[in-house]
């Protein structure tokens, strides 16, 4: 069959038509991909060529209120290798130096780098390595091996402050402590190294390598001062060689900010080897996280609210205390048997009579103890910037009959935290100011060193008057100067703080435990203008008699002592002188032998033990200095030399 020239041309023309269409289609497509979506494609297909060399940011340093580097970074590399540009004749070679290097099987190192992935990680042996180790393998120049820069978190000074700074994990996320609790400030953004290659593993010559910088994280300043908190360690360690206790505890804060200078608790762990101790251990920051019966500590919350609420004239009121003290048929014993006798309400707070403080608790009533209570924070959480706080457990107020009334006017039946403690104690102390307690002080720019921001002490509530305020002070320093407290007391400085031992609960259930007790005491410095509250808790100390008095105190008079010492703090006259009392030593006020010949010392009836260090004839400086009072038979350390002392 013909077909005519028409058709013919009405085919081709129909053909070119759709021949324009369909270029012009491919024509526009063409035009949109390279111009309009030009940018999307270059990304993918960088993507798809590129290699990421990671590079870890540096965490930030934490730093005590003066400084001090308490948690730093070391280099640390890490070993990564691109299998495809590993050639397939260098695969067991490059696999034996690796494991050489890095202490691993030659097994493993050839499986990790004929992963079938882009980039693989030798872990754990090639995981943060020394830069040793590192230098080695750069050394080697093997194809398709790098070396990744990355960081160790370094805590210089080992198991010190360890529940407080916490630690931070290989991936540098900090896990516990302030390492997990300012981590997003602390961690920084991470950079890379950016390569391209082909299919086949070759670097693409005419595309550059990126570098990405990483951002290193904030420093954070603490409030803690070293010096307090080496002097806490120092206390607490032999706290444990001495009464090798169940655990051990203390906190020192600045009262008029919630500031916290000091913290630790026992046993404790080095923060850069974690792994060597139960989570048991470094999960329990014992300051905020144990709950216990506070004891006789409690009884300055149950003081503070009577002489607030004015229920009670301490130096007039009188009460007898026959040794117990009976309350809906319960009898309620005090420590000391066949009681007191006559005394005074101050007497009663300073010899901790447990029946002279079921009598406040009865004036103040159900009510009123129990709204302090609240005031003074017990009940719920401090606001304390560390995780893991507990809130502790107090009787449900409709539960609380007048048992319930009596026993927690004395700090038994309630269970409560050691920070709620030292939050509540300031408040009672400053002023009447409740504070929020507070570890971070300030961040700090890494690279310039300039402060970011700073943060302010947090006021929750005055919760009594400044006047009530200081008639607690002045009672509690009698209890130091005069009562159960005078083993805390020191020279000088104006302690005020109270005792406290506590019975156990037995977690099997069936009341309390026998002979097992947690012996505290609360102290504060100075006793007319607090710069410092220490409290110190030992659980069940082993070989002595189990009184806060005994063993609680006396530490933590250290602590106040010495802690105003290096904090700058002077001493002072007219505060109450201590009592003596048996078996106490009587204080000896040091003279001032200086200038003194070395063979007239003989002269001085001193009672003291004399070390003398020097070669020369005249006492040119001596330790202790003049006017300390000290116990018989202390050390008194002169120095001996050639000067004579001035008769100007």
């Amino acid at each position: 069959m013909r077909i005519s020239k028409n058709k013919v041309k009405k085919r081709l023309l129909l053909i070119l038509v759709t021949g324009l269409l369909v270029f012009t289609v491919f024509l526009g497509r063409l035009i949109y991909v390279q111009i309009f979506n030009n940018h999307w494609l270059t990304k993918k297909a960088l993507e798809e060529w590129g290699k990421n060399i990671p590079y870890e940011a540096e965490r930030g340093d934490i730093l005590d209120r003066n400084g001090k580097v308490l948690a730093t970074n070391v280099s640390s590399p890490s070993v990564l290798v691109v299998p495809i540009q590993i050639p397939a004749q260098s695969r067991n070679s490059t696999a034996d130096k690796l494991a050489q290097v890095l202490g691993m099987s030659k097994k493993k190192a050839y499986e990790k780098i004929t992963e079938h992935q882009s980039i693989v990680r030798i872990t754990p042996e090639g995981r943060k390595i020394s830069n040793e180790k590192a230098s080695q393998i750069r050394a080697l120049a093997l194809p398709g091996v790098f070396i990744a820069e990355d960081f160790i978190r370094n805590y210089p000074n080992g198991s010190y402050l360890a529940h407080v700074l916490g630690f931070a994990g290989i991936d540098n996320q900090g896990l516990t402590g302030l390492e997990s609790y300012y981590n997003d400030g602390l961690k920084g953004e991470n950079g890379k190294v950016s390569f391209f290659s082909d299919v086949r593993g070759n670097r693409m010559s005419n595309l550059k390598d990126q570098y990405t910088p990483p951002t290193s994280g904030s420093s954070l300043m603490l409030t803690i001062d070293s010096r307090v908190q080496s002097i806490i360690e120092r206390e607490l360690n032999n706290a444990m060689a001495v009464y090798h206790p169940e655990s051990a505890l203390a906190i020192a804060m600045d009262p008029n900010t919630g500031e916290i200078l000091g913290m630790s608790s026992k046993p404790d762990f080095n923060p850069g080897k974690y792994q060597n101790v139960s989570p048991e251990v470094y999960n329990h920051n014992l300051p905020i996280w144990k709950t216990y019966e506070p004891g006789s500590t409690f009884k300055v919350i149950t003081l503070a609210a009577a002489l607030q609420e004015n229920v009670v004239n301490l130096q007039k009121d009188h009460f007898y205390d026959s040794g117990s003290i009976d309350v809906a048929g319960t009898n309620l014993h005090c420590w000391k048997k066949g009681g007191h006798g006559s005394e005074t309400f101050l007497q009663v707070v300073q010899n901790s009579c447990n029946p002279g403080f079921v009598a406040l608790g009865e004036r103040l009533g159900k009510n009123r103890l129990f709204s302090y209570i609240d005031k003074f924070g017990f009940g719920e959480k401090t606001g304390i910037d560390l995780q893991g706080e507990a809130k502790g457990i107090l009787f449900k107020k409709d539960k609380v009959g007048p048992l319930e009334t009596a026993t927690t006017a004395f700090g038994q039946g309630v269970s409560v935290t050691p920070i709620q403690q030292v939050a509540a104690v300031s408040a009672a102390i400053n002023g009447g100011y409740l504070y929020e307690p507070h570890l971070a002080k300030a961040w700090i720019d890494t690279d310039t060193g300039q402060t970011i921001n700073r943060i302010e002490p947090v006021l929750r509530r005055q919760v009594i008057s400044a006047s009530t305020s200081k008639k607690v002070r002045d009672a509690l320093e009698s209890v130091v100067a005069q009562g159960t407290g005078r083993n805390a007391f020191v020279d000088g400085y104006r302690v005020g703080g109270k005792t406290g031992t506590a019975q156990k609960v037995n977690p099997n259930g069936g009341g309390y435990m026998d002979g097992n007790y947690i012996v505290s005491f609360m102290g504060f410095a100075p006793a007319n203008n607090p710069k410092i509250v220490v409290y110190v808790a030992i659980d069940h100390p082993k070989g002595t008699v189990q009184f806060g008095g005994t063993v609680s105190a006396p530490i933590a008079g250290r602590i106040i002592g010495d802690s105003l010492s290096a904090m700058g703090v002077e001493k002072q006259s007219g505060g109450l002188e201590k009592e003596a009392r048996w078996p106490d030593q009587p204080l000896i006020k040091i003279p001032d032998l200086t200038g003194v010949n070395k063979n007239d010392l003989a002269n001085y009836d001193l009672n003291l033990n004399l070390k003398a260090e020097g070669s020369g004839n005249v006492v040119v400086m001596q330790s202790p200095q003049a006017g300390v009072k000290v116990k018989q038979g202390s050390t008194i350390m002169i120095y001996l030399g050639d000067k004579k002392k001035s008769n100007d």
